[in-house]
């Protein structure tokens, strides 16, 4: 059997003391999938999660004392190259350039090879390098989603990104900037000049300022990171205003969850949460890309042998944009 680096991990703990580059069979793919030579992979708040075992409500479905033996492999977003695909796939060949978030597959794009179904797969746009595309799948359709299925975004309106440094912010405000949106990102301070140079409008400083307390109404907010009562939300939105969630704090969720259609009923506001549709419109992601109306935003590359500084760097949040490691 020939082998192959994966990076897995057994315990949870610091990802540098938890996460080792094992030696492991390489994978052959079943009739349905596609053996994909991982060219690079972006760290997102799984790799963070699953391998620190935080925050602990997360070990419901993480493991409790130790992570499930299907949870032990980190990264979901992968870029790279056909090496070998299965009987009845017909839609990649050997030699494609792809790319794909895993998450509604498996989790393990830290290693050499990955094997995926074929329907989680799309082709790479010509001009992408492999770290772009990496960096690219889960954090577009999580803003897109968020910005457009949930929120309805409109021209001319005036949004909000709660966490307007990472991957999903650094991607919404060059998506509602096509609309011509009026955009205010929120931050730690030391992000907020370059927030400025990725077209937002206005920049806050968390530790200065509760934008929810400022007297500023939006008609959107986009929150990359749900830390607040969803009652505190409806401060900063206008009449008819919309706040949507991709994740955060599990409790902080579950009673946004509850009260919702409550909230909406009184206030005439809309509380909403992201549940994702991995890759669903990644070609009008392709499309956005090729035309040059997007640009994707990179901390890094960083290197194979970086992958445990790298998640620990993320889990930090001291990155901008996505966080991408160059796997070969």
């Amino acid at each position: 059997m020939i082998k192959m680096k994966a990076y897995t991990f057994t315990k949870y703990g610091p990802p540098e003391k938890v996460l080792v580059c094992r030696t492991v069979d390489k994978p052959q793919p079943k009739d349905d999938e596609v053996l994909i030579k991982v060219k690079a992979a972006a760290v997102n708040d799984y790799d963070w999660c699953a391998t620190s075992g935080k925050p602990y409500s997360y070990r419901v479905f993480f493991g409790l004392l130790k992570p499930k033996k299907k949870m032990q492999s980190t990264g979901m977003e992968v870029a790279g190259i056909v090496e070998q695909v299965g009987e009845s796939v017909n839609a990649f060949k050997q030699g494609d350039r792809v790319y794909a978030d895993t998450s509604d597959d498996r989790f393990g794009s830290f290693a050499k090879f990955m094997c995926l179904k074929s329907n989680t797969l799309h082709h790479m746009s010509e001009n992408m390098s492999f770290e772009e595309a990496a960096s690219l799948p889960h954090a577009s359709m999580l803003a897109y989603q968020a910005l457009f299925e949930k929120g309805h975004l409109e021209k001319n309106q005036e949004v909000l990104i709660n966490g307007g440094g990472g991957g999903v912010g650094s991607l919404g405000v060059q998506m509602a900037k096509l609309h011509n949106a009026t955009v205010t990102g929120v931050d730690s301070d030391d992000k907020l000049s370059k927030m400025k140079e990725l077209g937002f409008d206005f920049a806050i400083d968390y530790e200065k300022e509760d934008f929810t307390k400022s007297g500023k109404k939006y008609d959107l907010i986009l929150d990359c990171k749900t830390k607040r009562s969803p009652f505190g939300y409806l401060r900063a939105l206008k009449p008819r205003g919309k706040y949507v969630t991709i994740g955060g704090d599990s409790g902080k969720l579950l009673l946004l969850l509850a009260f919702k259609r409550l909230i909406g009923w009184i206030t005439k506001k809309e509380l909403h949460m992201v549940m994702l549709k991995p890759n669903k419109d990644l070609n009008y992601i392709n499309g956005l890309y090729e035309s040059g109306k997007i640009k994707a935003v990179l901390d890094g590359p960083y290197t194979f042998e970086e992958v445990p500084w790298a998640i620990r760097y993320f889990g930090e949040a001291r990155h901008l944009g996505k966080v991408v490691v160059t796997v070969d």
